[in-house]
């Protein structure tokens, strides 16, 4: 009976951290571009990957992204869309865990190493179907912005995960 309330538990939470990380894709598709430069995103749908990361470890937070980037796609992407979000969601999600199991990053400093990385991912995306390097200036660009807003969600992230802990999801230390 015990293990049926856990398995619950832990079954709602997956279903609320994909719907909640689809619907921050979704609506993020609706706000203008800051300062109207193309690819520039606030990055809110990593603050759902970011306590899953903390709250329920790298695999769950593993399988959380790629069924959101999966769902997203096929409601609302293309084909394009789809390898532009796998190169952001894996570069982010390896460096996110990496650097979280180092145990020396706290999750601001989590969060935008993993803004960078996302960054560095869709770039190479952009590199390949556009046949050329010169896209990688865009980089520096697109740093200046994924170190602000990654430290934002990061710290977004942390107060979260410190709510939700003391309602007992997740134990993993902050």
């Amino acid at each position: 009976m015990m293990r049926m309330k856990r398995d619950a538990k832990t079954v709602t939470l997956y279903a609320v951290l994909i719907a909640l990380a689809m619907v921050f894709s979704f609506l993020e598709t609706l706000i203008p571009p800051v300062f109207a430069l193309p690819g520039m995103r606030l990055g809110i749908t990593n603050v759902v990957v970011l306590t899953a990361l903390y709250l329920m470890g790298w695999k769950s937070a593993v399988l959380i992204n790629l069924v959101r980037v999966m769902l997203v796609a096929l409601l609302f992407g293309n084909t394009v869309s789809v390898w532009f979000s796998l190169a952001g969601a894996v570069s982010s999600g390896l460096i996110m865990i990496l650097l979280k199991k180092s145990g020396k990053f706290g999750m601001a400093a989590v969060s935008v190493a993993g803004a960078v990385a996302h960054n560095i991912g869709q770039i190479a995306v952009a590199a390949v179907l556009l046949g050329g390097r010169a896209i990688f200036w865009y980089l520096i660009v697109l740093w200046f912005t994924g170190v602000i807003s990654g430290f934002l969600i990061g710290l977004l992230g942390n107060e979260i995960c410190r709510r939700l802990q003391k309602f007992g999801f997740g134990g993993a230390a902050l």
